[in-house]
């Protein structure tokens, strides 16, 4: 199978697509012929060296696309459904991948938008998840990213009012998403405490840009607030750093389906390249001002 890979660290020139051995499901997981896959920042840190010290590298977490074979055990769907998920071995970027994780397509989706699914939602559900966030006012800082409008969305389909913190641009997608925005940026405390005077229960930090400490002070204390992003912000303030090895909200993939299909979550696809343009793909999501997501597509039929 045709794959996308990197056997250096640096800019995008050091991907490569390759030839790897054809991989097969063990108990309980199920390979696909990929349609799409999704793209995350992950990506590119890892392809500049920046998270995994090992080499050669092949890349993916997330993917669409047909089941082709199925592992022992595997009762819950068939060859020829389409499915998305997640591929724990990290090679979903691929013309094959096994997904260790997975769930139904929404009738309503195409490849490209099941694939940038994935590690949104999950993330977002974790994030929420350990806020205990399940009503009263949340603060999403960074919401117009692929996360943080998977997080409002999630937010407000668990009774919560949100304030979402993106650049004017984006405020209109806030408010279509049921957020009220804000600026980001110097004056960030007032401009919240403008619509919730009281400050909020709890805040989401998905943008790691250094806010933290006005999070802290809007929520009443860094046991109400999360990171996503800002390791080194946790550390220091004592906030709570959300890594998919504490425990992971699988269980979103399940669930998403049913929001998508009445109307109440969407997550919006950015641009898509073929998997042979990875590294402009790359380069795009890199510069990071892209709203929606960025989606590899794979056998396009």
């Amino acid at each position: 199978m045709k794959a996308a890979r990197f056997s250096r660290f640096g800019g995008p020139e050091v991907l490569e697509i390759v030839d790897l051995p054809d991989p097969h499901p063990g108990p309980g997981r199920i390979r696909i012929a990929v349609r799409a896959a999704g793209l995350n920042a992950s990506d590119w840190k890892k392809r500049k060296g920046l998270m995994d010290e090992e080499l050669p590298q092949t890349l993916g977490y997330e993917a669409a696309g047909v089941v082709d074979e199925v592992g022992e055990g595997v009762t819950d769907v068939a060859v020829g459904d389409r499915v998305f998920g997640l591929c724990a071995e990290g090679a979903a970027q691929a013309e094959l991948a096994v997904l260790s994780f997975y769930a139904p397509i929404p009738a309503s989706l195409d490849f490209a938008g099941a694939a940038a699914l994935p590690s949104a939602v999950e993330t977002a559900a974790r994030g929420l998840d350990q806020l205990g966030v399940r009503g009263g006012t949340v603060l999403i800082n960074g919401a117009s990213g692929s996360v943080g409008a998977a997080a409002v969305q999630l937010a407000v389909a668990r009774g919560a009012r949100v304030i979402g913190t993106a650049s004017p641009a984006n405020h209109d997608f806030l408010r279509s998403l049921g957020a009220e925005p804000v600026s980001y940026g110097d004056g960030l405390s007032d401009r919240v405490r403008a619509l919730a005077p009281d400050g909020v229960d709890t805040a989401l930090d998905v943008a790691g840009s250094g806010a933290l400490p006005e999070l802290i002070a809007l929520a009443g204390g860094p046991g109400h607030v999360v990171t996503l992003a800002d390791f080194l912000g946790a550390r220091e303030h004592g906030v709570t750093f959300s890594r998919g090895d504490s425990g992971r909200a699988l269980y979103v993939l399940t669930e998403i389906g049913p929001l998508i299909e009445a109307g109440r979550f969407a997550l919006p696809v950015a641009r898509t390249f073929p998997l042979a343009d990875i590294a402009q793909a790359h380069r795009l999501s890199e510069e990071g001002h892209v709203r929606g997501k960025i989606v590899l597509t794979v056998n396009a039929a």
